[in-house]
């Protein structure tokens, strides 16, 4: 039987992790794809040889030519510039918004029926406009931000509280940026919820760290930005796909009226299967909590007009599986 053929675009550190945890877990055969001559063949020749030591059986490929999409069941998209020291998100959005435009229309034209993850930044702004240009059903389009920074505030919280960090439930919804929105309401360690376990204060600082998340790592590295976790949050979204676990997760998707609004591409928990993203759930959300959220979403909203790449080259919507 043939395996699930995926494609990551970009082999920076994200997108060379995330090819090697695909084929570690055998998810199927991994085409890694990067513009520089040689990068994408060298770690994937590199990645081939572990095989033998992990056991793993898919077979791991790296190419310059695009034409290597066909036949992607699912796409990963890292390619992009990353941010540097004193680099907001929104200083990446044109350059990048030039990146991811055209890779969406290769996308469109090589693997018309791929499930698509982006990760590029600025994240809710390159998930609209990859839906926009390769006019894929909204099922089929999302981008990774929600898991990332939900596995950041767990992991703040489980240092805090000693635990391990699979003890604490938490879920990260809004923009991957400043106006994200943690849900208090809903975190729970060991089943129990998080108020009142840490004086409000803490709570706070812990928030405020997760939302600095991305800017910590970068800060420490100095040359680089994060990506282990990033990598991380990508698999967990792609098994939740490729084993059609109906999992929910925190993910950037379309909204089309939940949670009252419209038009806008923000991070929202989903039902992840076969299909991608199987429905939208809509979690009870205290006043202020919906208000942040949509603050959060005027906010990408805005960005997304401010994109005149965006409303360039109207597609015909693509017929979905």
């Amino acid at each position: 039987m043939s395996r699930l053929q995926l494609t990551v675009i970009g082999a920076g550190q994200v997108g060379a992790t995330t090819a090697h945890l695909l084929a570690l877990k055998s998810l199927g055969d991994v085409t890694l794809i990067d513009i520089v001559e040689g990068l994408a063949q060298g770690k994937a020749l590199d990645l081939s040889q572990s095989a033998p030591m992990e056991g793993f059986h898919s077979a791991v490929r790296g190419t310059t030519d695009f034409d290597a999409l066909a036949g992607s069941q699912l796409i990963v998209v890292t390619a992009g510039l990353a941010r540097k020291p004193g680099m907001s998100r929104d200083d990446l959005l044109a350059a990048n918004a030039n990146i991811i435009g055209p890779l969406a229309d290769r996308i469109a034209k090589h693997a018309p029926q791929a499930i698509v993850i982006v990760v590029t930044n600025p994240l809710d702004v390159m998930v609209a406009l990859m839906l926009h240009r390769t006019g894929f059903p909204r099922e089929r389009v999302m981008g990774m931000a929600g898991v990332l920074d939900s596995a950041r505030l767990r992991t703040f919280l489980a240092q805090r509280l000693q635990v391990a960090p699979t003890e604490i439930e938490a879920m990260v919804l809004g923009s991957h940026g400043d106006l994200m929105v943690p849900i208090i309401s809903s975190i729970t360690v060991k089943g129990r919820p998080i108020l009142g376990q840490i004086p409000d204060t803490e709570l706070e600082q812990i928030v405020q760290r997760t939302k600095d998340g991305g800017a910590e790592v970068v800060t420490l590295l100095k040359t680089g930005s994060a990506f282990y976790a990033p990598a991380s949050s990508v698999v967990r979204m792609a098994t939740a796909i490729l084993q059609n676990q109906h999992a929910v997760l925190p993910v950037c998707a379309a909204l089309q009226g939940e949670y009252g609004l419209w038009d806008v591409c923000l991070g929202v928990p989903v039902q992840l299967g076969a299909a991608g993203i199987e429905r939208i759930v809509e979690l009870p959300l205290t006043p202020q909590e919906r208000t942040a959220l949509a603050h959060s979403a005027a906010q990408v909203g805005d960005m997304i007009k401010s994109l005149s790449t965006i409303a360039a080259r109207p597609r015909t919507p693509a017929t979905s599986t």
